[in-house]
């Protein structure tokens, strides 16, 4: 069988409720800076959750025309966004024929705002005033397909639609293109923008959702008052390529995208494994594909919502995978504490988290954990960022459906 070949990144681009830039983002997480707040999207009286963490620096015609922003939905918005800024870093447009560029880019649940503005329309005016650009705009596709006119990429184009592993999966199918060779280059990532009535009710009628109205004691992953996630929004997009091509023409190069796992609990639609056996597998395809030793010195960026199950399973998984005395050692955070969860936008913005702790050395904290839970006894880098040296990175993104990803990264 032919050798795969490796996979770098070369550009990035964010879209958060930390900011708009990566390296506004970057700043703002390593400072440990919160940034959910009171919804504003809407009026949330009535509504049990109050908080979100929006995006609040975002213009969409800085990255499209006005005529665009009207046919598109808001997610698709972000994702052009952060796309835009991670091609016009890596300069890789023009480097390869078009046909070796595509597009993987998730959603978990598409255009949520259209499909809210839409049936409001139809029960108030009749069908006659429902848009007829309803459809375009509100599937899930659409944000890779606008990322591909954008740029001309006429490889593979496709979303990954595995709830909040959308990303990751993205990101991970990508890999998995260039690396057996069907295409040289990919933009890869997610996005998401479902801070909307009815997806703050939908969530926290299940129980989903904190209901604190304290920004501080809100999103609390793996601590013991946890009691729910806060919604977030936004988009990360990665430019990926074949790592020879990548040096021929002297790109920046961020670092190798050396594993990725993807797995099903096949259990429940919402709950994870109790035994967390589906998240472990993820992360073992990875760390096996990244030649995980158990000697380096490892990040985990956990999935870390901040709901009591997934932490305390997720714990649970880390250590099934890295063994107990490496996962004792490991650093692991949540920098969903200060982004809210982005849903299919979260595993993007979380490999970009692990891109800059392997470029900087500065692991970002867990922010607002003063309760430690006993079920979850790594080190989440509590409330401060810390400077580490970091061989090896982690990403674990898990999804409703039982939808498992890890990605792993190394320096090159």
């Amino acid at each position: 069988m032919k050798e795969s070949r490796r996979v770098v990144v070369t550009g990035l681009g964010v879209v958060s409720p930390v900011g708009s830039r990566v390296d506004v983002c970057w700043e703002n997480l390593t400072a440990g800076r919160n940034a959910i707040g009171p919804i504003t999207h809407f009026d949330p009286e009535g509504y049990k959750a109050k908080l979100a963490a929006e995006v609040r620096d975002f213009d969409p015609l800085d990255y499209m025309d006005r005529s665009e922003t009207l046919r598109s939905d808001l997610y698709a918005q972000y994702a052009v966004g952060a796309a835009v800024q991670a091609v016009k870093e890596s300069g890789v447009i023009g480097s390869l024929p078009d046909e070796r560029i595509g597009v993987y880019f998730g959603s978990g649940i598409g255009g949520l705002n259209t499909i809210c503005t839409e049936i409001a329309k139809l029960d108030a005016q009749g069908p006659r005033r429902v848009s007829s650009l309803l459809v375009p705009m509100m599937i899930a596709n659409m944000a890779s397909g606008m990322i591909a006119i954008r740029f001309g990429c006429r490889g593979p184009a496709m979303p990954a639609v595995t709830a909040c592993a959308s990303g990751s999966n993205a990101i991970g199918e990508a890999v998995r293109a260039i690396r057996h060779g069907y295409a040289d280059a990919m933009i890869a990532g997610g996005a998401e923008a479902s801070i909307v009535p009815v997806g703050i009710a939908g969530f926290v009628n299940m129980k989903a959702l904190s209901t604190s109205e304290d920004p501080d004691a809100a999103s609390l992953p793996f601590d013991a008052r946890r009691a729910g996630f806060v919604i977030g929004e936004g988009a990360g997009a990665l430019v990926l390529e074949e790592y020879e091509h990548a040096l021929r023409r002297g790109a920046r190069i961020y670092g190798e995208i050396c594993g990725y796992g993807s797995t099903c609990d096949a259990y429940h639609i919402t709950a994870p494994h109790p035994e967390a056996e589906g998240g472990a597998r993820a992360m073992v395809q990875a760390l096996s594909e990244a030649g995980y030793a158990g000697t380096e010195r490892v990040y985990v960026n956990a999935h870390g919502t901040g709901t009591p199950l997934n932490d305390a399973g997720e714990t649970l998984a880390i250590k099934k995978a890295l063994g107990a005395e490496a996962a004792a050692r490991a650093l692991v955070s949540s920098t969903k504490s200060m982004t809210g969860h982005m849903l299919g936008a979260a595993g993007a913005l979380e490999a970009i988290v692990c891109l800059k702790v392997l470029q900087t050395g500065i692991v970002p904290p867990t922010i607002n954990l003063r309760e430690p839970d006993p079920a979850c006894d790594l080190n989440y880098v509590p409330n401060k960022a810390v400077q580490a040296e970091i061989d090896l990175c982690i990403s674990n993104s898990l999804g409703f459906g039982g939808h498992n990803a890890s990605l792993a990264f190394r320096r090159v």
